[in-house]
């Protein structure tokens, strides 16, 4: 058996275009994106998209700006995939953000591996008010990383920090049949972000998402393919619950 990814749909977001491109016109949705890695070694999530609090039983009618309906949690994104959600090791949260590690309940015998930068700043009571941590804090073991971490010691699945959106953000570099493909999140939120090196509205630090950008530029260049953090238009050509290449 070989390492097998998939893309999972675990919620959708409506907000302003500029929260994802700057001085961007109008308003977007988008969704929030998971990924599911199946290897020889164990079996990992790639984020685990919107939690409990967003969650409204199928065919409610939707409130606000946040969609998470009963079928789309990732607990039943891996269920209909007939995934043991117990059967997961490892949580890999690019960041602590609520659509990003939001489904951490869902999955409870998994280790968290996040940056040691990205926990510390978000029991930091910073004041940033995306962190939400009764999402993220539940009590799971937590291997806490500093820098570029290999998580099945083979080279197939490499996180590397990418700061910038936040703190201790990090993206993972997978290897796929047909080539390498970095998981972005949030540092890279949509094709345009890196086409017009164009920040959000909104970053922890400019200069840090910059050289994150490059960084990213630069891998693309090398014929590595970014999957974007929040661009529908991109999203609607992965295929959803089938092994990518």
């Amino acid at each position: 058996m070989t390492l097998k990814l998939y893309a999972l749909t675990c919620g959708w977001l409506s907000l302003k275009t500029s929260f994802f491109l700057d001085g961007a016109p109008g308003f977007v949705t988008v969704p929030a994106p998971v990924y599911f890695i199946d290897h020889p070694k164990g079996r990992a999530l790639f984020d685990t998209g919107l939690g409990l609090r967003f969650r409204r039983a199928v065919g409610a009618p939707l409130e606000g700006r946040v969609d998470l309906d009963e079928s789309a949690d990732v607990a039943a994104r891996l269920r209909a995939m007939d995934v043991d959600p117990g059967s997961i090791n490892w949580i890999i949260n690019s960041h602590l953000h609520t659509d990003h590690c939001g489904g951490n309940l869902w999955i409870p015998n998994a280790t968290v591996v996040v940056q040691q930068t990205e926990w510390d700043f978000a029991h930091a009571d910073a004041g940033d008010r995306y962190y939400t941590k009764s999402e993220f804090d539940l009590g799971h073991p937590v291997l806490k990383v500093q820098g570029e971490h290999d998580l099945f010691g083979d080279g197939s699945v490499v996180l590397f920090p990418s700061a910038g959106h936040t703190p201790g953000h990090q993206c993972a570099r997978v290897r796929l049949p047909a080539g390498d493909v970095v998981l972005a999140a949030d540092c890279c939120n949509m094709k345009a972000s890196l086409d017009e090196m164009r920040l959000p509205d909104h970053v922890h630090d400019v200069d840090q998402s910059m050289a994150t950008l490059r960084r990213l530029r630069d891998l693309r260049d090398q014929g590595v393919r970014i999957f974007y953090g929040h661009d529908a238009a991109f999203w609607a050509g992965v295929p959803q619950a089938q092994a990518l290449t």
